[in-house]
């Protein structure tokens, strides 16, 4: 999958991927993420391929500085202009930086950033990130994630399980099976959750799924 695809995406505003609230799973766990005392109000979190999403803000207000990542500067100026913030402009290495207050968004090729960049990253979370990637790349991504995080970093992943077969991504269906492969070397991970959200989604059900669950992983990096 090409970065065109995305930028054509948010060029048209075919964005039903957006989430219109605050990530329930979020609300619920993050919590559970278990910082130091310097991890914790004031640190760092790295939000991968993160469009414009509520998710950074409801970061923020809980005293978090949010480092995102996303392709289409159309999203990032999107985020800003939501919240009611004037953003500055910056060029950082590879990306264009949209940033206001605690909110640093990163416009660009996620695997274009460096370890030096996400050093201050205590923590991460992936909503909308390993599942929008195809097979082939998922394995790079989580490669990456991996290679620039510093030791002690900890996140919540949430996929998708689905019958592939039903529907083409993305979003990808996405297996524990997978996850224990992406994630084996380098982290411990956890199950939190597992849901069937087959009835909040109707508009997968006009896909043709006729099954559809959430999986809420924590991970901590060795």
């Amino acid at each position: 999958m090409q970065a065109e695809f995305w930028q054509q995406r948010w060029a048209r505003n075919e964005i039903g991927f957006h989430a219109k609230q605050v990530n329930d799973y979020l609300q619920r766990f993050w919590q559970t993420l278990q910082f130091t005392d310097a991890g914790a109000e004031g640190s760092q979190i790295l939000v991968p391929l993160c469009g414009k999403s509520l998710d950074m803000a409801w970061l923020a207000a809980r005293g978090h500085k949010v480092l995102g990542v996303e392709l289409a500067e159309t999203a990032a100026q999107a985020f800003f202009a939501e919240q009611q913030l004037t953003p500055g402009i910056r060029q950082e290495g590879a990306f264009t930086v949209y940033s206001a207050g605690p909110v640093e968004i990163y416009c660009g090729d996620f695997f274009a950033l460096t370890a030096e960049q996400v050093s201050a990253c205590v923590g991460f979370y992936d909503r909308a990130a390993l599942i929008a990637l195809p097979p082939e790349m998922r394995q790079r991504y989580a490669a990456h994630l991996l290679s620039i995080l510093p030791a002690g970093a900890q996140g919540l992943l949430v996929t998708l399980e689905y019958d592939q077969a039903q529907m083409d991504g993305p979003p990808f269906a996405v297996n524990p099976e997978e996850v224990k492969a992406l994630y084996s070397a380098g982290w411990q991970l956890e199950t939190l959750e597992v849901a069937d959200v087959m009835g909040l989604n109707w508009r997968f059900a006009e896909r043709g799924l006729t099954a559809l669950d959430e999986r809420v992983y924590r991970l901590l990096k060795d």
